[in-house]
């Protein structure tokens, strides 16, 4: 299914545990190297990913030249944002022409987050479905320039509070462009404890008209944080990705690979299995547990024909192939019709 179609699901389609929409994000991972950027496509395809997500912007227009890092130094030294993005933004319409077209070989969807309108314009042409960075959660008027383009939107929520959801919501269009809400934590990496996962949770209760994912900065280790993501109702899932967390540099060691993501996938899928119905109901399955399990009224001594039954004449045992216990109301009172032995189960056949 794609992106698109999940970020649309109505309410009632959203119920119940589902293999969540997998992105592996690369951002700018391939360091300006189209054969990299090429290789991370063919891995995320391998690893399983629904789609990937690469960045677009240009350093002059996103950071001024004076703007702080807010990462970890010991793992990306570059101590100011417009040096970092610098670094990496040789890639253009052409370049993200190309990666689209790798992605088309590889049937997987293609998307990269703008970070101006110059290059929302040519990525408009070549995905269907937008992201905006949780940076870009106050940005009223390029928010409400991605919305004219009248597609899905992701919106990261990352360092946000709820008035400033609403705010950015309201900016959207609502009724005109579907948006899901994915949780984030804006800091890289992000630490178990400051996860707080339970915010889906919340997002999802606050907000049940919009499909709700997670976007993840943790450190990949076993990946069950994106399980339990999973778990509490993350439809969407985010996670950068490399084809080598040993690299220096910002977006890898936090990142996912190849191997971590096949894992992932796997794992979903068991999940999948597990969760099963969303509705109540007995199953097949339990069809001889249901009857051999569950119990009967029996005859706690014997009882003579005639003898009209009392409380203390029963009792209850397995199996249930006699009359349920939750009838015993209108068995006392009747009389036995034949002689009922003790540790007998009863029948309709034997009271009147």
């Amino acid at each position: 299914m794609k992106l698109s179609e999940i970020i649309k699901r109505e309410y009632a389609q959203r119920v119940g545990v589902r293999r969540p929409y997998i992105i592996a994000e690369a951002g700018v991972n391939h360091e300006g190297s189209m054969d990299t950027a090429f290789r991370l496509i063919d891995e995320a395809k391998a690893g399983g990913a629904d789609g990937i997500k690469f960045q677009t912007y240009r350093a002059d227009s996103i950071a001024s030249k004076d703007s702080p890092a807010y990462w970890d130094t010991s793992k990306e030294p570059t101590e100011s944002q417009y040096l970092l993005f610098k670094k990496y933004d040789n890639f253009w319409k052409d370049e993200f022409e190309k990666l689209k077209n790798r992605c088309v070989e590889n049937n997987i969807e293609f998307f990269s987050t703008p970070f101006d309108l110059d290059s929302a314009k040519f990525l408009n042409e070549l995905m269907e479905v937008f992201k905006i960075s949780s940076s870009d959660i106050t940005n009223r008027p390029f928010i409400e320039q991605i919305a004219d383009f009248n597609k899905p939107i992701l919106l990261s929520t990352g360092a946000s509070n709820k008035n400033e959801i609403d705010e950015a919501l309201s900016w959207i269009r609502p009724g005109k462009v579907t948006t899901s809400l994915m949780h984030c934590v804006l800091n890289y990496p992000t630490r178990d404890e400051d996860a707080n996962l339970n915010m889906i949770t919340d997002l999802k209760n606050c907000y049940p008209d919009n499909v709700i994912g997670y976007s993840d900065h943790t450190l990949p280790g076993d990946m069950h944080i994106l399980e339990i993501a999973t778990l509490l109702g993350a439809e969407i899932l985010e996670k950068h990705f490399t084809h080598d967390k040993k690299l220096p540099g910002n977006d890898h060691y936090h990142a996912m690979d190849k191997s971590d993501l096949a894992q992932l996938r796997l794992r979903l899928g068991r999940l999948k299995l597990l969760g099963g119905s969303s509705s109540k109901a007995c199953l097949e399955s339990e069809a001889p547990a249901r009857q051999h399990a569950r119990r009967s009224l029996v005859a706690r001594t014997q009882i003579l024909a005639g003898t009209t039954i009392k409380d203390e004449h029963l009792t209850w045992k397995r199996p249930a192939s006699g009359i349920s216990p939750r009838e015993i109301k209108d068995v006392i009172g009747q009389v036995a019709k034949v002689d009922i032995c003790e540790d007998e189960l009863l029948l309709w056949a034997m009271i009147q």
